[in-house]
């Protein structure tokens, strides 16, 4: 199971027998919410724990060279990442037009704010917020945004080099592979068709679906893999049975809220532009991606 091999991925003598997990909340019925989920979720922690305590650490020893090939990773993806979010003008327009940002922080969905501060920018988002708007679109994008650029900057047998002996690099390509797996430039192109009115902004939403197949390409060659996680039996079994109907509630969620956002530009200066029916159906496409995607944030 992925949640076994990411704790014996962890550095050597990091756990020492102890570990604590902190469970979103929709996640608590997922793991636990049945005696028999309960008891296997326990069992994988449990043999990950007692395995990372009897096994040896070299076989996770980290090598010096691997270390500064990470800083270079680092250096190389946030920069990628920043020239996107805080750099590209039209990002914050286009992330409003083409995602249900603003219709979140309406219908009050989570337990926090969707933002610290209402008028702000980017910086101004929680972090699960800011994740589940793009999770709602499928397009993933603060999952993978730079991971491309800077597997690119980096020679390719280094990175394969890494991936075939350090645990913890490997786990975390895997981790990658198994959102773009689950990723639908389609289903985001389609929201973008119904929502977003700006020539300009189009071509922003162009260029990040062309960023998005760049850095599959690039992570499928560190990987060795023919396509995102095709080895991963249950959850290519999963996304099959899913994806029929989680696509029909994106197309549904664009509708909505290509509707709702015209009665809110037809509605006079000063009134309420809230359609209660909207609402509710907006809300069921929200709770419904989420569970379909098995994950909101």
């Amino acid at each position: 199971p992925e949640t076994y091999r990411a704790i014996l991925a962890h550095p050597p003598d990091t756990i020492q027998g102890r570990f604590r997990v902190t469970e979103q909340g929709e996640m608590i019925t997922f793991n636990f919410g049945e005696p028999k989920i309960a008891e296997r979720t326990l069992d994988i922690f449990t043999a990950a724990i007692l395995r990372d305590h009897v096994g040896s650490s070299e076989e996770r020893k980290v090598e010096d060279k691997w270390r500064q090939t990470m800083a270079k990773l680092s250096k190389l993806s946030c920069a990628a990442y920043r020239k996107v979010v805080r750099e590209t003008p039209d990002f914050v327009p286009f992330f409003r037009k083409a995602t249900p940002e603003l219709e979140l922080a309406a219908l009050n969905v989570g337990s926090r704010p969707a933002k610290r501060n209402p008028t702000g920018g980017v910086e101004s988002l929680r972090a699960i917020p800011w994740i589940f708007a793009w999770e709602q679109t499928r397009l993933s994008l603060p999952a993978w945004l730079g991971i491309g650029e800077g597997f690119d900057g980096v020679q390719p047998e280094e990175l394969t080099d890494m991936y075939d002996k350090w645990p913890w690099f490997r786990t975390n390509v895997d981790l990658i592979e198994t959102t773009l797996a689950k990723t639908e430039p389609g289903i985001a192109a389609h929201y973008e068709k119904l929502l977003v009115d700006d020539a300009n902004l189009d071509a922003l939403g162009s260029d990040l679906r062309e960023r998005l197949k760049t850095t599959t390409e690039a992570v499928l060659r560190v990987s060795g893999r023919d396509s995102p996680a095709d080895d991963n039996i249950i959850l290519q079994r999963a996304l099959r049975l899913r994806n029929p109907y989680v696509d029909v509630l994106n197309l549904l969620q664009a509708e909505l809220l290509q509707r709702k956002r015209t009665i809110a530009k037809l509605a006079p200066p000063g009134s309420a532009a809230d359609d209660e029916a909207l609402d509710d159906a907006l809300l069921v496409t929200i709770n419904g991606i989420a569970a379909g995607m098995q994950k909101s944030g």
